[in-house]
């Protein structure tokens, strides 16, 4: 059917999406010097053109009302993604006449991130990308091009190939443990922070325990993020550890999702330490004192 020409025509599709990607980056580029001079982002005004391209210049680059950043941010990449998977699910089926366990559950759980993350999406409105960072190639290249043709690599793997289990089997069941801690845990600690954020005294945070800074903002030290400064980005990881692993061990292939964003996780926190550290001061210390650990709880 169709579905099957997205496998059939991934290569190609992923060609478009980085020209597409490109194209709209030497665009917005070009209009952030525009006069009168729009808000531009503070990380992407180095006056290195390659470096500001990529980092981009404007903060929110809009075409009337419509915010180039915050839409590409989620829904077409995310959306994309999922598209993709059921690609190589009508692959597989196609293929071998029937759809693996395996397949099924990387379905099941990649569609349960990507609807999680569409029906919490305002939650974006609060991380980095969104606050401070432009909108250069580096976004626009990672929400339109990375994100659906890399983290579908899994399902693009067992679509032709053995699946592991080939059956029901009891191997799969570490696997959707490994995969519902994660997500139940990332979930579970980003909303205890959101309703944190809304409302310090209501009701789903009153019996946490926070720090006072001299900013005037509170820490949260209890709860999910006194065992870790980024549990959250440990069971973001965790949760994708699983869809790998539902291809088995016999490429590594697949796990180039939990490898890459491994590296991609300790480097933002790593940065987001630093930004903490000047923007807090000694405040910052006396928090990595209260919750010393920074991904898993010790």
């Amino acid at each position: 059917g169709r579905l099957v020409g997205l496998h059939d025509n991934f290569e190609q599709l992923a060609v478009a999406a980085i020209l597409w990607s490109t194209l709209l980056s030497v665009g917005l580029y070009l209009a952030s010097h525009r006069r009168p001079a729009p808000i531009l982002a503070e990380g992407g005004d180095s006056g290195s053109p390659p470096y500001d391209f990529w980092m981009g210049r404007e903060l929110n680059p809009r075409l009337g009302s419509f915010d180039w950043k915050v839409f590409c941010e989620l829904r077409p990449g995310l959306i994309g993604w999922l598209l993709l998977n059921l690609g190589m699910l009508a692959k597989e089926r196609a293929h071998k006449g029937h759809t693996s366990p395996s397949m099924l559950v990387l379905n099941l759980f990649q569609g349960l991130y990507v609807a999680d993350a569409v029906y919490n999406e305002e939650a974006i409105l609060t991380t980095m990308d969104v606050t401070t960072d432009g909108f250069g190639f580096m976004l626009a290249f990672g929400d339109l091009a990375w994100v659906p043709f890399t983290y579908s690599l899994p399902g693009r793997y067992l679509a032709t190939r053995e699946a592991w289990p080939p059956t029901w089997d009891w191997a799969l069941v570490p696997i959707v443990a490994i995969g519902l801690l994660g997500f139940y845990v990332f979930r579970a600690a980003n909303a205890q922070k959101d309703a944190f954020r809304r409302d310090p005294t209501g009701p789903a945070s009153r019996q946490l325990e926070s720090m006072q800074t001299k900013r005037g903002t509170r820490l949260l030290v209890s709860g999910y993020w006194g065992m870790a400064r980024k549990i959250n980005y440990t069971a973001d990881w965790l949760f994708g550890l699983s869809w790998s692993l539902c291809a088995g061990w016999a490429s590594p292939v697949p796990y180039f999702y939990p490898i890459y964003f491994a590296v991609l996780l300790v480097h933002r926190a790593m940065r987001d330490d630093r930004m903490c550290a000047a923007k807090y001061g000694a405040d910052w210390d006396e928090y990595r004192r209260r919750v010393p650990c920074r991904f898993v709880p010790g």
